[in-house]
């Protein structure tokens, strides 16, 4: 298994940005998010991100909430999300990174949790609930474990919170564009290149931006900016809710490969 701070290395190596699509395992189905994660391999997806469905997701705006309730009225649970990634991960060479809250670790105690998702093949976690100042006990056991927990980045940091967090996050950055929570948006907001450039001041490691990425535009903006990775949720999401499942698979495959093309270009 490629671990996420490998094929970072790999794609700096080549001077390409990273295309993160994310989805939300379960919606519309399980069986879907399977095809889903094979589509998003197969056309370009440098790195998957994978909601586990949570009843409380603070910081997710209403296009993935509503994917995550539906879910859950399915009854989709952390365990069918693990043997769909048991399932699958062997034909997926995208490091896939998990995305979860902290609730559900605790539940489950945090190093059971760790080998568990290890074990199905999640190379990452993001748990964007999680304190820096908690991180340690997520932190090293994960490390042991084989699993990068990366931290992310509010745009209101301050430089001295930014320098803690970057020394901490482990693959690479999260670095949200926006105030507030996930969703799609027609323009991203342009202080984020300078946020970008006091992340770079204080480390080297890999910076992925997210929260707001609607679609090619905003994907080439975040690029140019010199982030060395972009994140996209929400549309991803919709388009795996929009019609019958066959074609929002199909759909979702095309809209990673136009992602990818100016990412590359």
């Amino acid at each position: 298994m490629t671990s996420v701070s490998e094929r970072f290395a790999q794609l700096r190596d080549r001077g390409e940005c990273a295309l993160i699509p994310f989805i939300t395992a379960g919606d519309p189905s399980l069986e879907t998010t399977a095809a889903a994660l094979r589509s998003l391999d197969q056309n370009g997806a440098d790195f998957i991100e994978l909601g586990v469905p949570y009843a409380d997701p603070l910081a997710d705006g209403p296009t993935i909430q509503a994917a995550a309730t539906r879910a859950l009225a399915r009854g989709t649970k952390l365990d069918d999300v693990l043997k769909l990634l048991t399932d699958v991960s062997p034909e997926i060479s995208a490091p896939i990174i998990l995305f979860t809250y902290y609730t559900p670790i605790l539940n489950r105690g945090v190093e059971r949790f760790l080998k568990d998702i290890k074990g199905a093949g999640a190379a990452g976690l993001v748990v964007p609930d999680l304190p820096l100042e908690e991180a340690d006990s997520l932190l090293k056991p994960a490390a042991e474990i084989g699993i990068e927990v990366t931290l992310l980045i509010a745009p209101t940091s301050p430089v001295e919170r930014m320098e803690a967090i970057a020394q901490q996050s482990q693959g690479f950055i999260y670095l949200v564009s926006v105030t507030g929570v996930t969703g799609m948006r027609t323009q991203m907001q342009t202080r984020v290149a300078d946020v970008l450039i006091q992340v770079r001041e204080v480390t080297d490691k890999p910076v992925g931006i997210g929260f707001g990425i609607s679609g090619p535009e905003q994907a080439k903006q975040v690029k140019g900016w010199g982030a060395d990775g972009a994140i996209v949720g929400s549309a991803c999401v919709k388009l795996l809710a929009d019609g019958d499942e066959a074609t929002a698979v199909k759909n979702l495959g095309d809209f990673c490969r136009s992602l990818k093309a100016v990412l590359t270009a």
